[in-house]
């Protein structure tokens, strides 16, 4: 179990130096270079903690969510002749399809609990606030919202890892959003409040994936020798 964890120190070593480097004036380099390591460490972490055991379809999955994750963090960077934001929306949309896929389909161990509801009332709410302010992207951001919310509801049904994850990310999206589409009403210190809570989503889902894949093959080993 020790080298589960061990591959997650350079992800969190890189996310808080970048959580940092947001709140501090002058650091916009390293902001930019740290928030471009970020999702190819998680990657790496997770390669690192299923080493040496069966690769699975659920590892796959959460790299090919994490890379798409990586292309939506560096847009402006990779594809600087297309419009950033939609190119965000773009990215991130998969990235969440793909989670859902993960977690609804391989890893829930559960029925959608009760509180989950509050994904929908926070999708109304946030569309109710930010609908005037969106202009040409209203739809698309409505449509992204759906599929963010929908990545909480399958994470909800899975490891308290992963569940908190999702709510992180949630998190995370819903305060960018506010920057992007409301500038004036929102603070400067939101901006390392972003990254945090979308480092520990991230994170904690990645660690999710590890810990359900792991139970989940003891399971079956146990059955096998009973």
């Amino acid at each position: 179990m020790r080298r589960l964890w061990i591959g997650f120190i350079p992800y969190v070593a890189v996310s808080l130096v970048h959580v940092v480097a947001l709140a501090v004036d002058g650091a916009d380099a390293l902001a930019a270079t740290t928030k471009l390591a970020l999702m190819p460490l998680l990657a790496v972490a997770i390669v690192w903690a299923a080493a040496g055991s069966d690769w699975t379809r659920a590892h796959t999955l959460a790299v090919v969510a994490i890379g798409l994750s990586w292309l939506g963090d560096g847009a402006e960077t990779f594809v600087p002749w297309l419009p950033t934001v939609p190119m965000m929306l773009l990215f991130f949309g998969v990235a969440h399809l793909c989670y859902i896929w993960l977690f609804w389909r391989m890893l829930a161990v559960r029925r959608v609990p009760p509180w989950a509801a509050v994904y929908g009332v926070w999708w109304v709410a946030l569309l109710a606030v930010l609908w005037p302010h969106l202009g040409g992207l209203a739809v698309a951001v409505a449509i992204y919202g759906l599929v963010l919310g929908g990545t909480a509801l399958a994470a909800s049904r899975c490891h308290p890892f992963i569940a908190g994850g999702g709510a992180f990310f949630l998190a995370s999206d819903s305060i960018l959003a506010f920057r992007l589409f409301l500038p004036d009403a929102t603070p400067a210190w939101t901006s390392p409040l972003v990254m945090l809570t979308y480092c520990l989503g991230q994170g904690l889902i990645a660690a999710g994936v590890l810990v359900s894949v792991r139970t989940r093959r003891v399971v079956v080993m146990r059955r096998a020798a009973a």
